[in-house]
């Protein structure tokens, strides 16, 4: 009797091991799965080559638009910097320095088309992000690919 006894607990610390080191695997195996990758997958998507920042525009101004129609006398000056992922086939730069490259032109158009096109409730300070969204999609539209990394307002001014 005396040994059934002892066998009882000892078979109880046994299967109370192995389930303490089945429950630690388990757990070990979910966060080298689902946490450590997940973060990987952030910092690659995180990390990718710096773009070619273009500013639009008067280098010193930026954009000057009449929006709200010819008869509404409203005006936005707004300074854009588009960040685009670099092309080795094209070039931003222009080879006299004194025109402005393809690739700019086609942007600045873009970007005055879009703006024209806004209400003047569109140009709502909480909306400044909608704004950066839009433009940056119809960049990419124009250009046919995903080549805007991002786009930066540096200046705002609406009369």
């Amino acid at each position: 009797m005396a040994d059934g006894q002892k066998k009882f607990p000892m078979m109880l610390m046994v299967g109370m091991i192995v389930f303490g080191l089945l429950l630690a695997g388990g757990i070990s195996y979910f966060i080298a799965t689902k946490i450590v990758a997940d973060k990987a997958v952030d910092k690659k998507s995180s990390q990718r080559e710096s773009g070619v920042f273009v500013k639009l525009g008067d280098a010193k101004d930026g954009l000057l638009i009449n929006i709200g129609g010819a008869s509404s006398g409203r005006y936005l000056k707004i300074g854009l910097i588009v960040e685009l992922r670099p092309d080795k086939k094209a070039t931003t730069v222009a080879a006299t320095g004194k025109m402005p490259s393809p690739e700019e032109i086609k942007l600045a158009d873009t970007a005055v088309y879009v703006l024209r096109s806004l209400k003047i409730e569109d140009f709502d300070p909480l909306k400044q992000e909608q704004l950066k969204e839009l433009l940056k999609n119809e960049i990419n539209k124009s250009f046919g690919d995903d080549r805007v990394y991002d786009v930066y307002i540096t200046n705002f001014v609406l009369q």
